[in-house]
């Protein structure tokens, strides 16, 4: 069964593989919700079956649980009223997590890569539910949620899987090692295989609840290691879906079900702080704020720790061709989403003289301006407004927003943004502050949500020092430039590398700072403290498993 699962899905995975390698462009889901691409009927059936699981009680069971839990609201202003079960008892838990381990170790690469390549595949058959699902918990729009939610993280899903069976087939299965001796030659048969390093914990959050999760659970469970998925509380349902199609397709293949288990609780159990330091738990994928990640990472010790934590996304801006279309990009890239991504930008350094353009010297308030014009025309009508922004995922991000003004000159202020379907969303534009370089009490901190700094400092070798320094102290995902001189762009070049961080230059077009691409662009580097692993590296899987081997005389 898992063989012809494998062939079933083959050319899919040597064609990941191969984009893997060359970086070039691929996709193995389409990003567009058309029904040309999808049928006429499939975004209706998706939406009801998203709304066939509200107000009930969703049909999985979690060892060890007791009683339920029903904790999300959607940021478009009503509960979901969703039960799962409420995992309390960490030893039935992980015990039934282990169980089916060694079947599974025994399937070997190929066997569980086709497995994990089939759980993809049916996810994508459930897309326009996982979007929906995806858009009620995170509060982004529903294009957003479909691609990012569902296509994009089908794509990431699939790299993880690409680069852990090519990390895992790298060594052979077998080999005859023969050395050249008086007489006959001394030989030896030897077996090499993958052995799994234990169960793996996902950490969920509230923002990207697939995006973010399924490079580390498919990563983990492709190498031979059960998985419990702890959601964000707020975000649940994305990802009972996603164990509830693993468990299906994991049982039909013939293995135990539980090696992916939910791990629903109440926001206040600390369940993933529980589960984090037991022996049995030896890989932990996190996404989420410093606090808990700079916990994990000291007292985890026993496991590997994955992590992507809070940075501080810069823009330098040296001089540009083309003003206008500056100004259009940086302003999608503050909107999208309402800025609630680790990929946004927040710091955009200017020299207090002013920004070369092919019109001649633009002062800091001039570029403020521009910017506020093209955010004029993204988002001044509120029905393609909601469309771009989404809704804003916590109260957490509202009192932020709230609270920014205090800290510098309003240079593009916030409005409230009236959603034409749901009309108890709570929907924000962008705010752009004025600061110096001197205000570094208030920059060198993520302000996570519709925030932007504009940095006035004493020209662009300033920009570029303190960009180096803030980054290396505490940490980025993204960083772009514009320049019309190839020093200042090679001056930057230098400093991403000090500072380990990805970088964008000149984007005037259709690709946007806080974006990436699976299989050519790496999300994060871990060369920062932003985030100590890539999304996604042979680094990224390499670590979930050991090749031990046996050898014999022949």
């Amino acid at each position: 069964m898992t063989e012809t699962l494998l062939d079933r899905h083959r050319d899919r995975l040597d064609a990941a593989v191969a984009a893997c390698a060359s970086r070039e462009y691929y996709s193995a889901f389409d990003e567009s919700p058309s029904p040309r691409v999808y049928g006429e009927s499939a975004a209706a059936d998706g939406k009801a079956a998203y709304e066939a699981w509200l107000g009930g009680a969703f049909p999985l069971t979690t060892p060890g649980a007791e009683g339920t839990v029903s904790t999300e609201r959607s940021p478009y202003g009503f509960d979901l009223d969703v039960s799962y079960p409420r995992a309390v008892d960490a030893d039935a838990l992980l015990s039934a997590a282990g169980a089916g381990m060694k079947a599974w170790r025994d399937a070997g690469p190929d066997g569980r890569t086709g497995v994990c390549l089939e759980i993809l595949s049916q996810l994508h058959a459930r897309i326009f539910e996982l979007a929906n699902a995806v858009q009620h918990t995170s509060g982004q729009a529903f294009v957003m949620a479909f691609q990012a939610g569902g296509a994009h993280a089908l794509d990431r899903a699939l790299e993880a899987i690409a680069y852990a069976w090519t990390e895992m087939t790298r060594t052979p299965a077998t080999a005859l090692w023969e050395k050249p001796a008086r007489g006959e030659p001394l030989r030896m048969e030897k077996t090499f295989t993958v052995v799994p390093r234990g169960v793996a914990l996902v950490i969920g959050c509230n923002t990207f609840p697939t995006w973010n999760s399924w490079p580390g659970l498919f990563a983990s469970l492709v190498t031979g290691n059960p998985v419990v998925v702890k959601p964000h509380p707020a975000a649940v349902l994305p990802l009972a879906i996603t164990v509830q199609v693993c468990q299906q397709v994991l049982s039909e293949a013939g293995f135990d079900p539980n090696l992916v288990t939910l791990a629903a609780e109440e926001a206040d159990d600390h369940l993933a702080a529980t589960l984090a330091v037991r022996p049995e738990v030896r890989l932990i994928d996190f996404t989420g704020g410093n606090a808990f990640g700079d916990w994990l990472e000291e007292h985890a010790r026993q496991a590997v720790v994955f992590t992507e934590k809070a940075g501080v996304n810069t823009v330098v801006i040296d001089s540009t061709s083309d003003f206008g279309a500056m100004c259009q990009n940086l302003a999608f890239s503050f909107s999208l989403y309402s800025g609630q991504m680790c990929t946004a930008p927040q710091n955009v350094y200017l020299p207090a003289a002013g920004v070369a353009t092919e019109d001649g010297v633009r002062s800091p308030a001039e570029v403020a301006a521009g910017i506020d014009a093209a955010l004029s025309r993204l988002l001044g009508d509120d029905a393609r407004a909601v469309e771009l922004l989404g809704g804003i995922v916590s109260d957490g991000v509202l009192t932020r927003l709230e609270d920014a003004t205090a800290r510098g000159d309003v240079l593009v202020a916030s409005r409230t943004v009236t959603h034409p379907a749901y009309a108890a969303a709570t929907v924000r534009t962008p705010t752009l502050l004025r600061l110096t370089a001197e205000d570094s009490d208030v920059y060198e901190s993520e302000c996570f949500g519709p925030v932007g700094y504009l940095i006035e400092t004493s020209g662009t070798d300033e920009s570029i020092a303190l960009f180096r320094d803030t980054v290396q102290a505490h940490g980025a995902m993204t960083a772009a430039v514009y320049s019309t001189s190839d020093d200042v762009v090679g001056d930057m070049r230098e400093a991403a590398l000090d500072a380990g961080v990805a970088l964008s230059e000149n984007l005037l077009g259709g690709v946007f700072v806080n974006q990436s691409a699976a299989y050519s662009d790496f999300h994060g580097t871990g060369a920062n403290p932003a985030a100590n692993a890539s999304y996604t590296d042979g680094a990224y899987v390499a670590s979930r498993f050991r090749v031990v081997q046996s050898r014999r005389h022949v």
